[in-house]
């Protein structure tokens, strides 16, 4: 069975879906926003257009607070009334899903685990990668489908986790660039360059995603925690003044410390040393 998709909602979400479906070969019978947009996407805007109705499945792509105005609309809508909708959200439980229900549409949840900042790189991002999927039976099974043909699997987010599911999304997608951010912060008071500094920590960031491959957490970590090298730990607590800086520093080397000792990785001595340096 081949879905017709309409996307609700423009930003770069909305038109990385639409991207990547396009390029998946899945029928797009539409891209709406709120406004018009100087992209080149084919995007309307204002009242939902008649072409919704052509839609078997309704993929909502808005930010969450938009998210129960977006379902109102559709459910004023010409829109098919067996109509799958999905949301792309990854933490709301949108009140406005119960009302689609009642009107017979099957609902759920379609969240892309993909940092789709770029819109034109989302094709290319989704291959391989993971959607997060949840909601009623039938809109699973369409949620799968339209992953499979992204070229992307599925995971079932357990009924009541979604705040900690989209929190551990959240640590792995944005937070590295914060540390890199901080780390160029860090390179750049001792007098590099920032434009050197934000190339040189991007290249090394590079290399340990790449680690990630490895099948253990253990056997991805490198550096000084889980070499057990206590002096060098000290070096570093000694050159981050006190701050924002130091306490993320401070925060990640212990859960580093508990990385290490889960797996064995480094003598249990030198990590209760380590351990004893960053409590200081």
């Amino acid at each position: 069975m081949s879905e017709r998709v309409f996307v609700l909602g423009a930003g770069r979400a909305g038109r990385g879906l639409f991207r990547a479906f396009r390029a998946s070969g899945v029928d797009v019978v539409g891209l709406h926003g709120r406004r018009a947009e100087s992209v080149p996407d084919p995007v309307t805007a204002g009242a939902l257009p008649a072409d919704i109705a052509r839609a078997d499945v309704i993929l909502v792509a808005v930010r969450d607070g938009q998210l129960d105005e977006a379902l109102a609309e559709i459910g004023s809508s010409r829109a098919r009334p067996d109509a799958v909708v999905l949301h792309a959200s990854g933490s709301a439980e949108p009140r406005g899903l119960a009302a689609l229900r009642a009107r017979g549409h099957p609902a759920g949840t379609f969240h892309p685990l993909v940092p789709i900042a770029d819109p034109g790189r989302a094709a290319a991002l989704f291959r391989g990668a993971w959607v997060g999927v949840d909601g009623d039976e039938r809109a699973v099974d369409v949620a799968t489908r339209l992953a499979a043909r992204l070229g992307a699997r599925t995971l079932r987010i357990p009924n009541g986790s979604k705040a900690r599911y989209h929190a551990a999304a959240v640590l792995a997608s944005n937070f590295p660039t914060v540390l890199a951010a901080l780390a160029t912060q860090l390179l750049a008071g001792t007098g590099i360059p920032e434009t050197e500094g934000w190339a040189a920590i991007r290249s090394l960031m590079h290399g340990a995603v790449a680690n990630l491959d490895s099948d253990a957490p253990a056997r991805a970590l490198t550096g000084p925690i889980v070499r057990g090298d206590v002096a060098t730990i000290g070096r570093h607590l000694a050159a981050i003044p006190p701050g924002e800086l130091r306490d993320v520093y401070v925060a990640l080397a212990r859960a580093a410390v508990g990385v290490a000792r889960a797996a064995g990785a480094a003598d249990a001595s030198a990590l209760d040393e380590i351990e004893e340096l960053l409590a200081r």
